[in-house]
């Protein structure tokens, strides 16, 4: 019976820690008591007789002769045993647990310092896991802040992705996180009170961090962009893969070119050869500010290789494409998203001994000026 009890007190929540103190109260209580008025002892006694039976230790200095006296002996006992055990049991428990909570922040820092380079992001919201795909279709390391336990235990951990549940509000790891190593901290929270806390927090510490944060209610956007927010975005009107695009500019290029649509899958190669993205291409019609765009984001040498193959084996497909390029004097734009501004540099040097290159991040009027000129 003794270790029936203790297996079902055991396995209580341990939210229940402070009900059993309570309860181990209310029986040392009841063993006074009912000791003073049951065995007819004086109040120190009571207390002594009391301690000694819950505790099961029963020295047999005092020792129940009636029946009644026997019963209340034996329920100050079993409770006794019961609720300490149970007590103890939870207190060892929250101690392994924090032990163990303690040793995982440890391995997660020392991986983090392993990292070359990463994103942060903080929130794993809605919005926050449309960013996340988008970081982990690039393959770029994500540290994510997220304070509900919950959520956190289905995020999937890996070399490139970890979790820390903690509220980012609360210290200054983020801040401290938010280094020369971080391309980008990208705050996706919902409430933009928290937002601009976590702004100041990082911007206090990190005067040089690129920070991105979302805002639901425009008019604290002002307020964002005074506390040291380079990026403000409402995903509610661009979503979450603008918001990436966004966090990105820093290592985002706009590249304008010219030619063949033959070279194409050489281009490519050098693109996919840096690491780098194709985001985005850009066909900038004569007379026509607005270019047409087409969403590519790969950086995939099999869909490059694959897209080579369909244009060789698709006539048509290929005609058509050469009319695309010949209707812009093959003159188009290429947004390309790389690791960081050295082998952005490295890529356009590369770049240049392939292709003609026209100019770099021009704008689309800019670019309407030269395609006319180069028109007539």
């Amino acid at each position: 019976m003794k270790n029936t009890l203790f297996r079902i007190l055991t396995n209580l929540p341990t939210k229940y820690v402070t009900t059993g103190i309570i309860l181990i109260g209310l029986l040392f209580a009841y063993g006074i008591i009912g000791s003073h008025f049951i065995l007819g002892l004086d109040l120190i006694d009571s207390i002594y007789y009391a301690v000694i039976t819950m505790a099961t230790v029963g020295y047999g200095d005092f020792v129940p002769k009636t029946g009644i006296q026997k019963l209340f002996a034996t329920t100050i006992a079993l409770g006794g045993v019961a609720l300490i055990a149970y007590v103890f049991n939870i207190i060892l428990t929250n101690f392994q647990e924090r032990m163990t909570k303690y040793s995982k922040g440890a391995r997660k820092m020392k991986s983090i310092e392993h990292m070359d380079s990463y994103y942060i992001l903080c929130g794993f919201g809605r919005v926050g896991k449309v960013i996340y795909n988008e970081l982990n279709h690039r393959q770029q390391n994500v540290i994510i802040f997220e304070k509900n336990e919950d959520i956190c235990e289905n995020i999937e951990e890996s070399e490139s992705t970890i979790v820390l549940n903690k509220d980012a509000t609360e210290d200054n790891l983020i801040a401290k996180l938010a280094a020369k190593k971080c391309k980008s901290v990208i705050i996706s929270i919902g409430d933009d009170v928290t937002n601009l806390f976590i702004v100041l927090t990082i911007r206090e510490i990190n005067p040089d961090a690129w920070i991105v944060t979302r805002a639901s209610k425009s008019e604290n956007f002002t307020r964002l962009r005074k506390a040291g927010a380079d990026k403000i975005v409402s995903p509610e009107i661009i979503g979450g893969k603008d918001m990436y695009l966004e966090s990105a500019k820093p290592h985002l290029l706009r590249l304008t070119v010219q030619h063949t649509t033959d070279e194409i899958f050489d281009e490519f190669k050098i693109i996919s050869s840096h690491g780098c993205t194709l985001e985005n291409i850009d066909y900038h019609i004569p007379g026509i500010e607005t270019p047409l765009s087409r969403e590519i984001k790969t950086m995939d040498m099999k869909e490059g290789k694959r897209y080579r193959d369909f244009l060789n084996n698709n006539k048509e497909a290929k005609e058509s494409l050469d009319n695309l390029y010949n209707s812009v004097n093959n003159i188009h734009s290429h947004w390309i998203s790389g690791p960081n501004k050295k082998i952005l540099e490295a890529l356009v040097r590369d770049l240049e001994k392939q292709e003609m290159i026209i100019g770099r991040n021009l704008t689309d009027k800019e670019i309407a000026k030269l395609t006319k000129k180069i028109r007539k």
